[in-house]
């Protein structure tokens, strides 16, 4: 640490340095994990053992943690910095690798419920009130949608139920912006986002080029609670006011250039699982069972939107989207009662499932196993993934395709998943 007080600020990107395209990924590689946001090293939990064996953040075989950065903005003032692309979209294997832009295995929220935690313990009962009132306007910025009934913004009665929650939100699953502590989704895997034709689980944004990627990249890091929702801005002055632009920072074009052809050129892990004869027997499941209607080769994705439940889709949907006239009965929390919700969820893709989960959109089951167990359709299910704050047990609803394979059937199905 006495090292980095000793080190001076530097400015490391510069686009006019670039000229190879080599050169602009590499400059992306920087932006994706560059943080947006600081905290005194000397505060930090990463300087808190607790914080590690609490919330068993995942530690690179080098001994790193690969999720976040010191960094130095005047001589002498070391800072932790978050809110990277990298800290969402990097996982740590089990043998202590780093895949960048996979589906992330940061305990991000968890980080927020110990903050909340360790404040709290060095709280008296009026402090504890104004923590509460802090926590019920960020849940109404980063959640609210007041034009719903119930707000998804919950609004939980004391500091200690809040964290709770937070608590309760594995790796792999955030309570991003515009969802819910209710409604929380799984942390988009990268690795071939190149590919897909809508962006967001619930196919927020549609992909048709790399300025698309760009635009996306800005709006979740830099201007999403600024939208307007009629009169609603949830990042705004009594949400309702924009804030003076002087006072805000953003990308540059160049950085979101460099950032988006940094993701385009990320490439998955080496696969452990061979194409082997289970594998292959997997292959003719899946080709048996009809599950390239949807999962279409070589991208096993449709690229499509497929209606959530109960949301019918208008005439001019038809026009406008590439859809799966079905729906496929899967929760429609997060399609219809989020600021994310478009009533559809897009076609996942299957290739890297290997290294990816929890599952499902909103990430409640943990392995492919527990997603081919029909027991997850009842009600007594116990969700291996995420559980939101209070729920004891709860249907896994949707996809109930491959739940009636026999063992061996689904053992090779799973197989041949895993080898994409």
């Amino acid at each position: 640490m006495e090292w980095l007080k000793q080190q001076e600020p530097e400015i490391v990107f510069d686009a006019a340095k670039l000229k190879t395209e080599s050169d602009w990924i590499r400059a992306g590689e920087l932006v994706f994990n560059a943080p947006i946001a600081y905290q005194d090293a000397s505060s930090s939990p990463f300087l808190d053992r607790r914080f590690y064996e609490q919330a068993a953040v995942p530690v690179a075989k080098d001994g790193t943690v690969p999720f976040r950065r010191y960094v130095i903005r005047k001589k002498g003032a070391v800072e932790v910095g978050g809110t990277s692309c990298a800290e969402c979209h990097t996982r740590v294997l089990p043998d202590g690798s780093v895949v960048s832009g996979a589906q992330g295995n940061f305990p991000n929220v968890q980080l927020v419920a110990f903050r909340g935690r360790r404040r709290a313990a060095q709280a008296d009962d009026q402090e504890k009130q104004a923590m509460l009132a802090e926590m019920h306007r960020e849940e109404t910025v980063r959640h609210g949608a007041p034009w719903m009934q119930p707000d998804p913004a919950e609004q939980f009665a004391s500091v200690d139920e809040t964290v709770a929650a937070l608590q309760a939100v594995p790796p792999g699953v955030i309570v991003r912006e515009g969802s819910s502590v209710r409604y929380a989704v799984v942390v988009a895997d990268l690795i071939g986002v190149k590919d897909r034709h809508y962006l967001d689980r619930t196919g927020l944004v549609r992909q048709r080029s790399i300025g698309d990627l760009m635009r996306y990249a800005a709006l979740n890091q830099d201007t999403q609670l600024l939208g307007r929702y009629g009169e609603f801005i949830p990042g705004g002055k009594d949400f309702r006011e924009l804030p003076d632009p002087t006072t805000r920072s953003r990308y540059s074009d160049e950085q979101l250039y460099a950032l988006a052809l940094y993701i385009y050129s990320l490439k998955p892990p080496p696969n452990p699982n061979k194409f082997d004869a289970l594998a292959r027997r997997g292959q003719k499941v899946f080709q048996r069972e009809g599950c390239a209607g949807c999962h279409t080769p070589p991208l096993y994705t449709s690229n499509k939107l497929t209606p959530a439940d109960r949301f019918t889709i208008p005439d001019e949907h038809r026009l406008k989207y590439d859809l799966e006239e079905r729906s496929v009965d899967t929760d429609s929390s997060s399609a219809l009662r989020t600021r994310r919700g478009t009533g559809y969820y897009k076609v996942p893709m299957l290739k890297g499932v290997w290294y990816r989960g929890p599952f499902q959109h909103n990430g409640a089951v943990a392995t492919l196993e527990d997603w081919f167990d029909p027991r997850r359709l009842r009600n007594d299910y116990v969700p291996t993934g995420y559980r939101a704050y209070g729920v004891k047990t709860q249907a896994v609803r949707g996809h109930p395709f491959g739940l009636d394979l026999t063992a061996d059937d689904r053992r090779a199905l799973i197989a041949f998943l895993r080898s994409l």
